[in-house]
């Protein structure tokens, strides 16, 4: 049987519904006859001690998560997420060149420098892409830097924003919704289907006030029998780009077609949204975790 360790930070720990999704991962795995155990930073140097190591903590390679995938894939333990996911999800432009080399269908897309950022630019990218355009820091998550803009003298002001943070940026064509798509992928193969609904006068799935308050919109979770086989397929194809971990891919639909908006490692995976039509979701990841199957 296997020793799991679960490296978490403080924001895991205060999200009771992600705190509640890790403590039914742990009971499943116990009873699979395994042990689980909660790593912190401190932790760290014990990771070598464990045969698996499940990263539920904010990725990116200058975090300490980064760090935690890096020591276990150097010791040969098998983690989730894999440094090489981390740094290809945490990079849209990256991830957007993996999906592009794929042939998966993502919305008509553009990358810019700071030479780029004229007012003459941006004008011929607005009329290309049309109004409004999107603009993504490429190290965005939760929705952050990522806005939408209707002149050229917005693009080049929200721009020259962006890379402050970057060396370049992303413009990419807005399709508009009532919800997203994410399909959840482990080791190339379907795990859980979720719209997350988009909050009224809003246009993305997460948002925030001016007091830096979150607003969300609600989870309707589907069973991957009540799915759109085309749905989950362009998922796959996405999850396939990038890699054979654990990852959640958001999408829009489009008719009867879907574009794939962005591939994101360590995907949410809260009790009663992600898991609630997804019986077998934790039971999977740990057979993944364990023996990559």
């Amino acid at each position: 049987m296997a020793k799991i360790g679960i490296y978490v930070e403080r924001n895991t720990i205060t999200n009771g519904l992600q705190m509640n999704g890790l403590m039914k991962f742990s009971h499943i795995a116990q009873k699979k006859g395994h042990t689980t155990d909660f790593l912190f930073r401190p932790d760290m140097f014990r990771i070598p001690e464990y045969d698996a190591i499940y990263i539920r903590a904010f990725t990116d390679p200058l975090n300490s998560s980064y760090i935690a995938s890096r020591t276990a894939e150097m010791h040969g333990v098998r983690v989730i997420d894999d440094s090489v996911s981390i740094r290809v999800c945490c990079d849209k432009i990256n991830m957007y060149r993996h999906l592009i080399r794929a042939g998966v269908p993502i919305p008509e897309t553009i990358f810019l420098n700071e030479q780029d950022l004229s007012h003459e630019t941006a004008e011929r990218v607005v009329s290309q892409l049309g109004k409004p355009v999107v603009l993504k820091a490429p190290n965005s998550s939760f929705s952050l830097y990522v806005e939408k803009v209707e002149t050229a003298q917005e693009f080049v002001r929200v721009g020259k924003g962006f890379l402050r943070r970057a060396d370049r940026i992303v413009a990419q064509r807005f399709i508009k919704s009532e919800f997203d798509w994410r399909v959840g992928i482990i080791g190339g193969q379907p795990l859980y289907v979720c719209q997350y609904s988009i909050p009224k006068k809003r246009w993305k799935i997460a948002s925030y006030t001016p007091d830096g308050n979150s607003v969300v919109g609600t989870v309707c979770a589907l069973s991957l029998e009540q799915a759109d086989p085309r749905l989950l397929e362009c998922a796959q194809k996405a999850g396939n780009a990038i890699g054979k971990s654990l990852y959640g891919v958001d999408l829009k639909q489009v008719g009867d077609d879907y574009l794939v908006i962005e591939v994101n490692d360590n995907p949410t995976i809260n009790s009663g949204d992600e898991d609630k039509k997804a019986p077998d979701l934790y039971e999977r990841l740990i057979n993944f975790l364990i023996a990559g199957k």
